[in-house]
């Protein structure tokens, strides 16, 4: 159960072709492992630089079967993500831009519609419509509109030839699949740090006691991860001292695919408990920290992510455990001024009955995600750095960091 990407060896020039603010170019000539040996969450080809092909691992079936979908167009991964075959909010973006790149060159149709098109507006019209197509898939998560954004930014300044415009799509997407592992790593190591030198003086001797909600690893990722990412870093240090995560009703990524990811990685003392049972655990066993993934982190550091995250952020106020959240920096959207203006998208309510056991035709509210007030929140994990709130303000100044970036 082994992913091996194979990317082109001769892209285009990111640098002048596709955008002057990344200077380095992904170019791969030969297999390259991007994931450790047992999780990996998609597998990418691209032999001979324009026969990009792409499956992704039906994560519904995940732990008890392995099995990969084929991915041969746009309507393909609208359809994975659709179904949460495959989730977790970098993973979404990322097989979004692959898929457009395996629809663009290689699914026939497709291949004739371009040929049929003079124009570069034309090629650039068919080619956004596709993109507006991947964003109806699921809304909440933006991390999904910030990529499309991105790489409708870079084909605009592309080449006048369908052939230029194509390879920069193929180009920027294994790009990003590139930037999404370096990132995740720079996540976790921003993170473990950050909590190790917070930790209170009566733990600051001992390993970490984390707990997780949801699923932020290796599946929900192009690899490595983001919340538990930060475990892993922790992990490599030698200071986890345990990690527990909550099954994460209704769809038990918490059970399913974080326990999976945590035994695989043969993590110190990890442990699934109820989602109603993290209370109990902190008052009882104690944490040192919760961490977290995000979908949406709005401008004021309230932030979406899998339903339930907002108990348990409640839950480790109330004793005292500092809460993270860990996301990519495209998670933040400082366009949203506060939680209240996230679109929470609502999930079938058979998706609840069916995992529940309960009774046919039972109503059913199902929201997929909750948002987090950000005065529950202590630090925002990112590649670029831990977003705190300032000492005289005790807010986020989500904006300012991001300015500082530039």
């Amino acid at each position: 159960f082994r992913i091996v990407c194979t990317l082109t060896s001769h892209s285009l020039d990111l640098s002048t072709a596709i955008n002057t603010k990344y200077k380095s170019i992904w170019k791969m000539s030969s297999a390259t492992e991007t994931a450790s040996n047992n999780l990996q969450s998609l597998i990418y080809s691209n032999e001979g630089g324009s026969n990009p092909k792409l499956s992704v691992l039906d994560q519904l079936l995940v732990p008890h079967e392995k099995t990969y979908v084929p991915v041969p167009d746009v309507e393909a991964a609208w359809s994975v993500i659709r179904t949460m075959q495959i989730r977790g909010a970098p993973l979404i973006a990322i097989v979004a831009c692959l898929g457009l790149s395996v629809d663009l060159a290689t699914k026939p149709e497709t291949v004739s519609q371009l040929n049929e098109l003079s124009s570069k507006d034309d090629v650039l019209t068919f080619v956004l419509n596709k993109m507006e197509y991947l964003k109806t898939s699921r809304p909440t998560a933006v991390n999904l509109f910030n990529a499309m954004d991105e790489l409708t930014n870079v084909i605009q300044s592309a080449g006048d030839t369908k052939d230029e415009i194509v390879q920069t799509v193929i180009s920027y997407a294994e790009f990003m699949l590139q930037r999404d592992v370096s990132d995740n790593k720079a996540i976790g190591n921003n993170g473990a740090n950050d909590i190790l030198e917070n930790l209170p003086t009566e733990r600051a001797s001992k390993s970490v006691r984390l707990v997780t909600i949801c699923n932020t690893g290796s599946l929900a990722t192009a690899e490595y991860g983001t919340a538990l990412g930060v475990a892993r870093s922790l992990h490599a240090m030698n200071k986890l001292e345990s990690i527990h995560c909550l099954e994460t009703r209704p769809y038990n990524q918490g059970s399913r695919l974080t326990a999976f990811e945590i035994m695989e990685e043969k993590m110190p003392n990890g442990t699934l408990i109820c989602d109603s049972a993290a209370a109990a655990l902190m008052r009882t066993k104690g944490a040192d920290a919760c961490v977290v993934g995000a979908d949406r982190v709005c401008a004021n550091g309230d932030t979406a992510n899998k339903i339930g995250t907002y108990m348990l952020a409640l839950c480790a106020y109330q004793h005292n455990v500092p809460f993270y959240v860990a996301a990519p920096f495209t998670t933040l959207d400082i366009k949203l001024e506060h939680g209240d203006c996230i679109e929470i998208e609502e999930r079938p309510a058979e998706e609840m009955i069916d995992t529940s056991r309960a009774p046919k035709g039972m109503p059913c509210w199902n929201p997929a995600f909750d948002v987090t007030p950000a005065e529950f929140i202590t630090g925002i994990i990112t590649e670029k750095g831990v977003v705190r709130k300032g000492e005289n303000t005790g807010i986020f100044d989500i904006e300012g960091f991001i300015n500082a970036q530039k």
